[in-house]
C-alpha cells in the first residue's frame, strides 16, 4: 500500500508515531462527499494498520496526540461537520454564508445515506463504524488486541451511494486527471523542450514512449487526454486518428493547438 507520511507535533509530549495517509484517498474523492473529519479519520485508521500498533482509535488518539486532535474537533465523540470552525469564509465563492451551506451539505449528504439504507453519522465515532460497514476499515479482534486494517484501493463514492450526475461527472473527472496528469506533463515537457514546441509531428506510439521513458499505454493515455482536452488532434493519412486505436508501431502525425494549451492549461505569474 502506498502511502503518504506526515508528523505532527503532539500537543503535550509523549510517545510519537508517524501518521500515514493512504494516497488513494485523494484518487477515490471520498473527500467531496465526506464531512471534512472524514481525511484525518483516514488518516487515523491508516496509521492504526501499521505494524506495532493494536488497539482502538482512541488508544491511538491518546498515543499519538495525548487524546485531543483539533484535525477531527477534538475526539472521536466531537460533531461532524462539512466546514474547518476556524476557516476564514469565502463569502464570494459561498454568499450564502457557513450556516446555510453546512445546512445545504447536511441535506445532500443525508438524502444519499438514507437513500442507500445508511444510518446518517453524526459523530466522527459513527463515521468509523460506516467505515467498518462501506470497507475503507477492517477490525479484527487478536490474542493481542484489536488490529485494524485498510484496503490497497478505497471502495469509490459511487459503488456506495446514488450521487447526482454533476457529482458524478466531476469525481470521474478528478480520477482521470490525477491519473493522467503527470503522464501528460511528461509528454509535454518532451515537445515543448526537446522538440521545440512543434504544431505539426511524425511519430508513433513506440518513439513517443521511448522518448519519454513511458510505456506505450501511458503515452496512449497522454495523447487521449491531449485531444479529450482540446489541446491536440492525431491524423493518419488524411483520416483522423483515435488514440485508443493507434497501433503500436503506426506512423501518425501529432497536430499541437499551443494556443489553446496555453490558455487552458499554464497559467503564468510574475512576482512584483
Amino acid at each position: 500500500m502506498e502511502e503518504l507520511r506526515m508528523t505532527e507535533k503532539a500537543s503535550v509530549p509523549g510517545p510519537r508515531r508517524d501518521m500515514a495517509m493512504h494516497n488513494d484517498w485523494w484518487v477515490s474523492g471520498w473527500e467531496h462527499v465526506l464531512p471534512r473529519q472524514g481525511f484525518p479519520l483516514t488518516m487515523l485508521i491508516g496509521t492504526a494498520s501499521q505494524p506495532g500498533f493494536t488497539g482502538s482509535l482512541d488508544d491511538l488518539l491518546r498515543e499519538v496526540f495525548d487524546g485531543h486532535w483539533h484535525m477531527i474537533g477534538g475526539d472521536h465523540d466531537s460533531p461532524l461537520t462539512f466546514s474547518w470552525p476556524d476557516e476564514e469564509w469565502d463569502y464570494e465563492e459561498t454568499p450564502e454564508g457557513r450556516e446555510a451551506c453546512e445546512a445545504a451539505r447536511w441535506k445532500e449528504f443525508s438524502a444519499m445515506l438514507t437513500s442507500a439504507g445508511f444510518p446518517v453519522p453524526a459523530t466522527v465515532r459513527d463515521l468509523a463504524e460506516l467505515y467498518l460497514t462501506w470497507g475503507p476499515a477492517s477490525r479484527e479482534e487478536t490474542p493481542q488486541g484489536t488490529r485494524w486494517s485498510i484496503p490497497a484501493a478505497l471502495p469509490l463514492p459511487g459503488d456506495l451511494l446514488p450521487l447526482d450526475d454533476e457529482l458524478s461527472k466531476r469525481l470521474d473527472w478528478i480520477r482521470w486527471t490525477m491519473r493522467t496528469g503527470s503522464l501528460v506533463d511528461i509528454l509535454i515537457d518532451y515537445l515543448l523542450n526537446d522538440l521545440g514546441e512543434p504544431e505539426e509531428t511524425l511519430t508513433s506510439l513506440h518513439r513517443l514512449a521511448a522518448a519519454t521513458g513511458q510505456d506505450v499505454d501511458d503515452a496512449r493515455i497522454a495523447l487521449a487526454e491531449l485531444v479529450e482536452s482540446g489541446d491536440a488532434r492525431l491524423q493518419r493519412g488524411e483520416e483522423p486518428a483515435d488514440a485508443e486505436r493507434l497501433e503500436a508501431h503506426r506512423r501518425f502525425r501529432l497536430f499541437m493547438d499551443w494556443e489553446h494549451f496555453h490558455e487552458h492549461r499554464i497559467q503564468l505569474s510574475r512576482a512584483d
